[in-house]
């Protein structure tokens, strides 16, 4: 195809303002979202891993434009699509995405699962457990970027209350009880601080450090018994498991901002309980991190 016939195929989208439908008011973000690429990322140990990831991508658009062209977006992508995909990389995408769509700010969050070899608690057998993370970017209209990254921790957590009144039962009526305890999660959101690197094992070995009852992928009945001798000892309400998080979070000097959202899938009540923390009043955080449905297991 010329790129004579190109240019002359009609273009609605870069029409004048005259032919915006609706309020002349600029939009936040206009974009696409969840289209999916297979991509090259680094293990913490310079191993290489390739992975399929979820993109969204949006810039600004200013009162006096109709529409952005979307497949820009796309294309700006695709000229990263072999190198090594870290947080760092997204201020070079965002930047070009600002130059070549002609927008004042930017963003991008790329999902993906994430594997880390895990050994089990007695036994010693290894399994993969995956981890749902992201990587998002964001690029102001002076071009400052900020960079965050998003990681979901799955946990078991027995609640102390019943874990006392079974304890009551067994000693004042020789009633056998068992507490009762659920998978949970920590979704945990963390803003890195400029020319520093925070790596996913990172965020795993400090939610696990933390909360201590990362559910298990290989398990025997060492194993087992292991985990459950590692729940009675740790029982934990959702507040206390976000003030663990917390605590974990605000310790490490090369985190700027963070939020952490838990939710405990009750196995006593038909609802879940659920908390949330930040360290900063309202930093711009995903959206998504309210979403407690999201936080389901």
């Amino acid at each position: 195809m010329t790129t004579e016939y190109r240019k002359s195929l009609p273009d609605p989208q870069n029409s004048d303002a005259s032919e915006i439908l609706g309020a002349n008011v600029p939009i936040m973000q206009v974009g696409m979202s969840n289209f999916r690429i297979p991509l090259r990322f680094m293990t913490a140990k310079g191993e290489p891993l390739h992975l399929e990831a979820s993109v969204t991508g949006t810039v600004s658009l200013s009162a006096d434009k109709k529409g952005i062209n979307m497949s820009r977006i796309m294309r700006v992508f695709y000229e990263f699509k072999d190198r090594v995909f870290t947080p760092e990389l997204l201020e070079e995408i965002l930047l070009l995405y600002k130059e070549r769509i002609g927008s004042s700010r930017a963003r991008i969050k790329l999902g993906f699962s994430y594997p880390i070899i895990k050994t089990s608690l007695r036994s010693g057998m290894e399994g993969y457990q995956y981890y749902d993370c992201a990587y998002e970017g964001i690029v102001d209209d002076l071009g400052h970027f900020r960079k965050i990254i998003h990681f979901d921790f799955v946990y078991s957590s027995a609640c102390p209350c019943a874990s006392d009144l079974s304890e009551h039962a067994r000693e004042t009526r020789g009633q056998y009880a068992i507490a009762h305890s659920q998978r949970s999660k920590a979704r945990v959101s963390v803003e890195v601080k400029k020319g520093k690197t925070l790596t996913i094992e990172d965020l795993q070995r400090m939610s696990d450090r933390a909360l201590l009852t990362e559910t298990q992928v290989m398990v025997r009945r060492e194993d087992e018994q292991a985990f459950a001798e590692l729940n009675g000892d740790q029982t934990k309400f959702v507040e206390d498991a976000a003030r663990l998080m917390y605590e974990a979070l605000d310790s490490d000097p090369r985190i700027t901002d963070f939020q952490v959202a838990c939710a405990h899938l009750e196995s006593l009540h038909s609802h879940d309980a659920v908390a949330v923390v930040n360290k900063g009043v309202d930093r711009g955080f995903s959206g998504h991190i309210d979403d407690f449905k999201s936080l389901i297991c």
